[in-house]
């Protein structure tokens, strides 16, 4: 695992000849040894399909490919940092939530429809997330940024997790995720759209939520 907290919105990441990091432009604090940070203008491991499906939408956030060898020091906006390690699996998070991740991980970006059919469309309107997000898959380790710090809710199947849309940050596993509202039409009124609707998240896997309402 190349990244190590030094505190709750600092990571540390290891740096390896042969090997290499992408993080968000803006986001190295400072950095030892040898070390290069240049644009990355292809959406990262994704390729130029995910950078068009994100610059479509006006989704896309910059990156910047790091290699060499020698230690750099990430954070940003002083947002919390969680670190999330995959072993094959598929992460799905905002890009604009990414911190910093290995290399070794392929990139690519999934249309919020996949995963929810219309009403997973309209969950991404609804919580500004937009009508993309960013899969990451593979063997590896990840920084993400949160409002107040992140807890890992487990999803098992039979009993569906429901959060609060603006407190979503990512989840893992075979996970299907929609709107869902418990308030009658006459109770919505006047409501907005936080307090009308639930994230319903069922199957089996993993949901990553923040301690803030407030998006980044």
């Amino acid at each position: 695992m190349p990244f190590t907290k030094i505190n709750n919105k600092m990571v540390e990441a290891r740096v390896l000849p042969g090997q290499r990091l992408f993080s968000q432009r803006g986001a190295m604090i400072a950095y030892t040894g040898d070390v290069t940070f240049k644009p990355n203008l292809t959406g990262g491991q994704g390729g130029v399909m995910s950078m068009i499906g994100r610059r479509v939408a006006n989704e896309d956030t910059p990156l910047m490919t790091v290699e060499g060898q020698g230690s750099v020091m990430f954070g940003h906006g002083g947002h919390h940092v969680h670190l999330i390690d995959l072993a094959g699996d598929t992460l799905y998070v905002e890009a604009d939530r990414l911190l910093a991740f290995e290399g070794s991980l392929q990139q690519s970006t999934m249309f919020m429809g996949a995963q929810g059919g219309v009403m997973g469309i309209v969950r991404g309107q609804v919580t500004g997330q937009g009508l993309f997000t960013t899969q990451l898959t593979g063997q590896g380790s990840v920084a993400v940024m949160a409002h107040g710090g992140v807890i890992e809710l487990p999803i098992v199947q039979g009993q569906p997790v429901h959060v609060d849309p603006q407190a979503y940050v990512a989840h893992r596993g075979d996970v299907r995720n929609k709107l869902s509202s418990a308030l009658g039409w006459r109770d919505m009124i006047g409501r907005g759209s936080g307090e009308a609707f639930q994230l319903e998240l069922s199957g089996h896997g993993t949901v990553f939520v923040q301690a803030s309402e407030e998006k980044l």
